[in-house]
């Protein structure tokens, strides 16, 4: 059974990742499941993403269709519900504050808010030491970090501009960060809830449906996935936790 740490950068493109020459990315693919062409799903919005990423089905069955929460009508277990009803221990780190829905109260053990309001790129690096401190002093199974700069600077300034990019390159400082402070048992999978264009997302244009996906272990060589889906992650964390995924979960485990 492994812990995992969740780590979600929203907006960020995987073609900005690879354009920012960050040395991570060499890590990353060198010991990591990935592919740079995982797809999200429509409507490509932030919380119907994040809530189909979290209860492994499309926004059609669970109703989100907007940064607007409504309860389900016919409810999905989501993952958190699922890990911590099995016994583990969850945590959450973020700073956009519609997502304090994507888990039912009771589920998490910890979490972690600072509003994006204090500025994006502070708020990250805070989140991103706070969730470096809860790793090692409590060892959770399962911990989400959401780190919301690069999303805040596509609407900004433009999706793959300078701001834009620097907000990536920020936001992969982080991501090194944590793989480099965490313990070595922990599986890491870094992703991205959608793309962007121009100044905006939400259609179903490559530029906003494709994700980066990796799913990182020190101990893994690496190798590409042939496809994947947002709604494939909430299976493999389970799958890793030892856990069984929730039966109308639509998902795979990508390392099965």
């Amino acid at each position: 059974m492994k812990k995992t740490i969740l780590i979600l950068v929203d907006g960020m493109r995987p073609d900005a990742v690879i354009q920012t020459g960050h040395r991570v990315v060499d890590e990353l693919k060198a010991h990591s499941v990935y592919t740079l062409g995982a797809q999200t799903v429509m409507p490509s919005v932030t919380l119907p993403c994040h809530m189909s990423l979290f209860h492994s089905v499309t926004p059609q069955r669970h109703g989100i269709l907007s940064n607007t929460y409504v309860p389900q009508v016919r409810p999905v277990r989501g993952l958190c519900e699922v890990l911590s009803a099995a016994g583990k221990k969850c945590a959450f780190f973020f700073n956009w504050e519609e997502l304090r829905d994507l888990s039912r109260p009771g589920s998490l053990a910890y979490s972690k808010f600072i509003s994006g309001r204090y500025g994006y790129e502070a708020s990250n690096e805070a989140l991103t030491d706070d969730a470096i401190a809860y790793v090692n002093a409590e060892k959770p199974d399962f911990a989400f970090l959401y780190l919301g700069f690069v999303d805040e600077a596509g609407h900004g300034h433009g999706w793959m501009g300078e701001e834009y990019m620097y907000s990536v390159k920020e936001s992969l400082d982080c991501i090194e960060r944590v793989m480099n402070s965490v313990p070595e048992d922990y599986t890491i999978i870094i992703t991205a809830d959608h793309g962007g264009h121009d100044r905006s997302h939400g259609s179903d244009m490559p530029e906003d449906m494709t994700i980066p996906l990796f799913v990182y272990d020190r101990a893994r060589e690496g190798g590409e996935l042939a496809d994947a889906n947002i709604m494939d992650i909430a299976p493999t964390i389970t799958a890793l936790a030892g856990v069984s995924p929730d039966r109308d979960w639509e998902g795979h485990d990508l390392l099965a």
